[in-house]
Parts: C-alpha cells; sequence; structure tokens
C-alpha cells in the first residue's frame, strides 16, 4: 500500500514556488488530489507509472487522454528514436508532412485538407477564426461540454474569465446537447449572426440522441453557420476517424488532438477544402491567418502520429479500450452494489472513456466524498481523475483496480454511514480546476498542495 508521498509533496512546494499553480495543465494540479498525496512522477511504461517517492500506480486518465496505446509504446518511440536522426525543423516544409498529411485524410474521409498544429486550442480557435471569416459573421454558438480551448473566446465563458474582453465574452453564446430546439432557437433568435457551431458529437456521459447530429448538420445547413466537430477526445478513442466516422455526420471543420501522438504533442485542424483554401495560396479572397505555428510540423510529432496510425490500422486499439473498460466498469459497479452504496458510486460512460460519480449520503454529487475516493485508490496503487483507460491495461492492471476500488468503497460506506468524510479524508476536499478564486484549495506560502 502506498503512503509515503515525502519527496513528492517536497518537490510539489518547490514547483508552487516556480510555475504558477504548481503544474503547466490546471488539470493536472495539486488540487486536483487529496492534500498531501499528488505524486510527482518519474516515469510511465504501459499503463503503469512511478513517482518520486518510489511508489507505482495504475494510471487512468492516460495524460488527459492522450494516451491510447499505452506510455512508452514501443513502436512509436522507435519511430521517434529513427526520426531524431535526421534533425526536427527546418525552414522548408519535409516529405513527412505530406505523408503524415496523407495518412490524416485517409482515416477522416469527409476532410479535404489538414493543417497540423502543436495543442488543441490552436485548432479549435483557428476553426472559429475561419469560420468568422468565411461567413463574415461574429457569433459563436458552442454546446454546454465542459471545455474547447485556452483562447478568450472559450475562457470568458468559464468562471476563470479574469483579463477577458466583455465584448469577446458577448459573442459566444451556448445551447444544450441533445436538444435541437435550444440550437434552432438560438440560431433562429440571432438570425444571419453566428458564424460556427462547436460541439463535441459525443461525451464519456452523452451519446446523440437519435437525429441529434444530422438536425445539428441540418440547420447549420439552414443558417449558413459552419459545423465545428471537436474531435479531441472522440478522436482516436472512439475511432481513429473520430466520432464523424462512428456516427456518419460530416462536419464542415473538425478539431483534433490528444491520443493523434500517444502523448507527443500534435494537433490538427482538418475540413472542406472551400474553407480550407482561404487560409492558403488558392485563393481570391482576403487570406485568413489560418495557423502558422514555429513547432507544429516538428518531425518528432508527425512520426509518433504515423506510427499510430500504422498501430490503429493493425492492433485494434479501441477494442481493446471498450473490452478493458466493460470489464472495469463492471467490476467497480458491482463492488458498489455488494456495498449496497451504487447510488453514491457508480462507473459510468463509454467503456473507452469512463468516469465515475462520487454522491454524498442525500445523494449529492460531492468534491468531498469524490477526494476520499480519490485517497483510497491513491493508497492502494491506483491513481486517476477518472477511469479514462488505454489499450495497454492488462488483465491483471484492470483486476488490481477492480480490488483497489472495492477496499475504497468499502472505506466510502463507512463515510456515508457516518455522514462525513470526518476522520476519514486527511486534508481539504479536491475543487474544480476551472474556478474564480484559489479557495477552497488557496495555499499560503510553504504549504504544497
Amino acid at each position: 500500500m502506498n503512503g509515503d508521498f515525502r519527496r513528492s509533496t517536497e518537490l510539489q512546494q518547490r514547483l508552487h514556488e516556480l510555475v504558477p499553480g504548481g503544474a503547466h495543465t490546471y488539470a493536472r494540479g495539486a488540487d486536483q488530489y487529496p492534500e498531501g498525496m499528488a505524486p510527482v512522477l518519474t516515469r510511465g511504461k504501459g499503463a503503469t507509472v512511478w513517482d518520486v517517492d518510489g511508489n507505482s500506480y495504475v494510471e487512468y486518465g492516460m495524460g488527459l487522454r492522450s494516451v491510447t496505446l499505452g506510455h512508452a509504446y514501443e513502436p512509436v518511440i522507435e519511430a521517434v528514436r529513427d526520426e531524431l536522426a535526421n534533425g526536427l525543423s527546418f525552414s522548408r516544409p519535409t516529405e513527412l508532412e505530406l505523408r503524415a498529411a496523407e495518412d490524416f485524410l485517409s482515416l477522416v474521409p469527409g476532410a479535404d485538407m489538414v493543417k497540423f498544429a502543436k495543442n488543441g486550442s490552436d485548432a479549435t480557435t483557428a476553426a472559429v477564426r475561419l469560420a468568422r471569416a468565411a461567413t463574415g459573421r461574429e457569433l459563436v454558438a458552442i454546446c454546454d461540454q465542459p471545455f474547447y480551448s485556452v483562447d478568450d473566446w472559450f475562457i470568458g465563458t468559464t468562471p476563470m474569465d479574469a483579463g477577458i474582453p466583455q465584448s469577446t465574452v458577448d459573442s459566444v453564446h451556448r445551447f444544450r446537447y441533445n436538444d435541437l430546439d435550444s440550437l434552432h432557437d438560438l440560431l433562429t433568435a440571432h438570425s444571419g449572426q453566428f458564424a460556427a457551431v462547436v460541439l463535441e458529437a459525443a461525451t464519456a456521459l452523452a451519446e446523440p440522441a437519435p437525429g441529434f447530429l444530422e438536425g445539428v448538420r441540418k440547420l447549420c445547413d439552414d443558417h449558413g453557420t459552419v459545423l465545428v466537430f471537436d474531435e479531441m477526445i472522440t478522436g482516436f478513442r472512439w475511432s481513429a476517424g473520430g466520432a464523424q466516422k462512428c456516427y456518419g455526420v460530416t462536419p464542415d471543420l473538425s478539431c483534433w488532438g490528444k491520443a493523434m501522438g500517444n502523448g507527443f504533442p500534435i494537433s490538427a485542424l482538418a475540413g472542406k477544402r472551400q474553407l480550407m483554401e482561404l487560409g492558403g495560396l488558392r485563393t481570391g479572397e482576403p487570406r485568413v491567418f489560418l495557423l502558422s505555428t514555429t513547432h507544429g510540423p516538428e518531425s518528432m510529432s508527425l512520426a509518433a502520429f504515423r506510427a499510430v496510425v500504422k498501430a490503429y490500422a493493425s492492433e485494434e486499439p479501441v477494442r481493446a479500450m471498450e473490452r478493458a473498460g466493460r470489464t472495469l466498469a463492471d467490476g467497480v459497479n458491482s463492488a458498489a452494489t455488494d456495498l449496497g452504496i451504487a447510488a453514491h458510486v457508480s462507473v459510468i460512460g463509454r467503456p473507452s472513456c469512463l468516469v465515475f460519480t462520487t454522491r454524498d449520503p442525500e445523494g449529492h454529487p460531492s468534491q468531498a466524498f469524490r477526494t476520499l475516493f480519490l485517497q483510497e485508490l491513491l493508497r492502494r496503487g491506483v491513481l486517476g481523475q477518472s477511469f479514462v483507460i488505454s489499450a495497454a491495461h492488462t488483465e491483471s492492471d484492470v483486476q488490481h483496480t477492480v480490488d483497489a476500488a472495492a477496499e475504497a468503497l468499502s472505506v466510502y460506506r463507512k463515510a456515508l454511514e457516518a455522514g462525513s468524510v470526518t476522520g476519514l479524508l486527511d486534508g481539504r476536499p479536491v475543487a474544480p480546476a476551472l474556478r474564480r478564486f484559489a479557495a477552497p484549495r488557496r495555499l499560503e506560502r510553504g504549504r504544497s498542495s
């Protein structure tokens, strides 16, 4: 059982002195983990990671869903190693860029052109800019889903909107997933003003209702609005061709990232030729500054991407994730049922993208009870804010997780019976990553978590 986090805690304190928030991604922050139990990692292999204190964990979330083939997946590492000897960044395109584009477009038949970048926000913001240029409109409709970009147009809609001009905030409006009427009403109320409709075609928690995506497509066509699919999570986790291939609805533009490189930094904007060409040299229209990044086409990540494409063609990683995910969900949910707490803890979602719910004695979602569950999993060698799995998770990994979860749920039941986590949870509960103030996990100098 893991119990020593002293070195991790020391390094986390030093990170807070040098890096705002103590991590370079808010979702990786120490405030997302139990106090004094935020591991600082050293390496990973397959589905296992190790921290600076020598603890090992079966990991879930897998690099914020960016790793589907497993950490240090050898064919990807080998492809990158081979490319390193050729240099990484040049003053002109390489043949590798052409081959990678061909590979990508072979997976996404609804797209005619693609441009690579380094992070998902680059791609989604470029899509919004392109839609605005193509339509001459300003407003953007986004679905009520958690995250699209670090840029102003989206962050202005979150609680962390400090520094965002109000005019930017006012240009973005929300509609509800699986609610065509909410989108219809929005587009009708501002007729002729919406440049783009942006959504994830599906999420871990929500599949599209029959006719929903088709209805969104038609509404965009009827209103002359560009349809943008965010495929950051669904791409390579629903299928190599993303959600659009699963559900048979083709957007005008789609945005990709995360698992494209199995952890190597690469993203993409893809779409129809008549739109994408506005950022090129074969247009008479005013040119759109689409994507222009120094490191977008660096060879290492393109080589990793091509190796990922090859793996998806030969190894069926999505099927492996779905099979292991179903076993994991069934095992943990059975344990919760056996303990009589299935109404309070449950594993839900698409098998390749599982999350867990945590509820208090009254049945309300609870950060305190969530933190207790995380704490007990960490102590038993399971690391993750979710149960998002990879193709590298073995039967042994899944069984270890089910066993650890069963023990954690026994502690959870004690808290439910007591009506509180007091005496069972060490420290303060976790808090939402995107919140207006640092409280309730605000730190004073010298504190690490």
